[in-house]
C-alpha cells in the first residue's frame, strides 16, 4: 500500500494487537477499533474486577466518555478533528442494558457533527470493555 500511511497515535492507548491506530488513504482516515482503555494506566475507566475476575464496579457512562476521548486523540494525532468524522460503527456488548445511555452520551458529543452511524450488538470484545468504535474521517 504505497499510497497508505500508517498512523500510531502517541496520546491514545496502545493497540491490543498488531495493527495501527489509523491508516490514511488519500483524504480518508480509517481508524481501527478504539475502546475506552485509559492511555496512561491501560485500565478501563469505571471497571474494577475482583481477583477472581468478577465485576466489582461497572460504570458504562465512564466507558462512553473515555472511548469518545480516545477517538478524539487518534483523530488529532492523525491531523483530523472531531468534525472530520463521516462514519461511526459502534459495538456494544450489551445492547439492551447500554444502548440508551450510549445514545444519550453520543448525542452530547455529536450535536454539531452528525456522521453516519451503525450500532451493532455483539457478545464480546477482546478485552473486558463494553463499547468499541470504528470510525472513518475525511481530512481536508
Amino acid at each position: 500500500m504505497s499510497n497508505s500511511e500508517k498512523i500510531e497515535a502517541k496520546s491514545a492507548p496502545k493497540p491490543v494487537g498488531l495493527y495501527p491506530h489509523a491508516r490514511k488513504v488519500g483524504n480518508l482516515l480509517f481508524l481501527s477499533g478504539i475502546g475506552p482503555r485509559d492511555p496512561e494506566t491501560d485500565g478501563v475507566p469505571g471497571l474494577k474486577r475482583s481477583a477472581s475476575g468478577n465485576f466489582i464496579e461497572f460504570d458504562f457512562e465512564a466507558q462512553c466518555h473515555s472511548v469518545f476521548q480516545n477517538v478524539r486523540r487518534v483523530l488529532e494525532d492523525s491531523g483530523a478533528t472531531w468534525d472530520s468524522l463521516v462514519d461511526v460503527t459502534v459495538f456494544l456488548v450489551n445492547m439492551e442494558r447500554d444502548f440508551h445511555t450510549y445514545n444519550r452520551i453520543y448525542a452530547e458529543y455529536f450535536k454539531d457533527n452528525q456522521p453516519c452511524r451503525t450500532t451493532v450488538g455483539i457478545s464480546a470484545l477482546p478485552t473486558p470493555i463494553a463499547i468499541e468504535l470504528k470510525c472513518v474521517a475525511v481530512i481536508e
